[in-house]
């Protein structure tokens, strides 16, 4: 019982702490400034024929001088017709280009970025997925962002900004998207609150510089994931005050979320065995108590199939997490608007625990498929 308090109590604070931070990040909304940031935006890919239109077609679209941006697309073995698709969109658009990745280590992705950042022309490195859709005042919101730094002298080095899934309506979905508004909402808070642990590769702009300066992925080469919170870990460390985070509509990413439970049982096994070979202390804190608060709600309701007066125990833990993890969903909907409506977050919570420990479980024994 002394254990269960304790978890509690510190799962509460937790997240009533995040709830503060999200509030204490500004929104940000693009005022249509003249900027002189330029910017490469590169784009790792494999097999993405069907996703590539739609990305591709949404930066043509972008509200920003053609001189002050490139794009630099980075095969990695692609099988299918991604290529010559792309093809047909560079060939509209001079400032893009089409490279092959280089692979040296266990980590393609990291491989990717690293040969493009050798080829990149200009200071401000944009990552973002290939299954996404950018907004179209995204660059101008970097640009507005940055700018307002520099004219404060205060040094920035990396840019941490939104993204949010684009749902159908179906359960996974649904699912997938309280489960990733509740990782946007701790993302700007950890950074509210001056411990930032987690950003999205996805959406994540940095010096080219600084990337070098901080032996870019080196050291974490050996893990295929972590493009994002590793950079991130190097970044705050050479200066924690020199990343911060945009959080605005204008520069929100959309992203797919997975339509078979297999490929999201890979990616959330991804993303565990990230967080654990960080070395980012309140991370691993966070990490642990929200791990721990949904064991003991997985454990509490099987016990009540043994002891039905547990069933007051089990009640209690999960109302307790129902009504502080909807706070923070609340405020992050609010700034997304991404919301399912209250039957989706109830079936949602319901399950959700269950899934954290079976991911948990599995990342231990299951290899990271990439």
């Amino acid at each position: 019982m002394f254990v269960l308090i304790v978890i509690s109590v510190l799962y509460f604070v937790l997240i009533i702490t995040l709830i503060i931070g999200f509030i204490k990040v500004p929104i940000c909304t693009v005022k249509h400034k003249e900027t002189k940031q330029q910017f490469s935006i590169l784009i790792p890919f494999r097999n993405e024929e069907i996703n590539i239109p739609t990305l591709a077609k949404s930066l043509e679209k972008l509200h920003y001088p053609a001189r002050s941006f490139e794009v630099i697309w980075i095969n990695d073995r692609s099988t299918d017709n991604s290529v010559p698709l792309l093809t047909e969109f560079i060939i509209k658009n001079k400032q893009w280009k089409l490279i092959d990745n280089k692979r040296k280590s266990n980590s393609p992705k990291k491989d990717a970025i690293h040969t493009a950042i050798l080829k990149a022309n200009y200071d401000w490195i944009i990552t973002t997925d290939a299954d996404c859709e950018v907004p179209i005042n995204w660059l101008q919101s970097f640009g507005e962002f940055i700018q307002y730094y520099q004219e404060k002298s205060q040094n920035i080095t990396m840019v941490a900004a939104p993204v949010a899934y684009k749902i159908k309506k179906n359960f996974l979905h649904n699912f997938q998207n309280m489960d990733f508004l509740s990782l946007i909402g701790t993302t700007i808070g950890s950074f509210g609150i001056g411990k930032p642990f987690m950003c999205n590769g996805a959406n994540l702009c940095y010096k080219k510089q600084t990337f070098f300066d901080v032996n870019g992925f080196e050291g974490n080469n050996n893990i295929a994931s972590g493009d994002d919170v590793f950079l991130l870990e190097k970044m705050l460390k050479n200066d924690a005050n020199a990343v911060q985070y945009l959080k605005s509509k204008d520069a929100l990413v959309y992203t797919k979320p997975e339509n078979k439970i297999i490929r999201l049982l890979q990616q959330r096994i991804r993303w565990a065995s990230k967080t654990t070979a960080t070395n980012n202390r309140f991370g691993k804190f966070v990490g642990a108590i929200v791990f721990l608060m949904n064991l003991l709600i997985v454990i509490s309701f099987v016990s009540c199939f043994f002891k039905t007066e547990l069933i007051n125990t089990f009640l209690v833990l999960f109302l307790l997490k129902f009504n502080i993890d909807f706070l923070l969903i609340l405020k992050t909907y609010r700034f997304v608007g991404l919301y399912n409506g209250i039957k989706a977050y109830i079936f949602s919570s319901i399950l959700y625990p269950f899934f954290v420990v079976y991911v948990v479980f599995l990342s231990f024994f299951k290899k990271v498929i990439w």
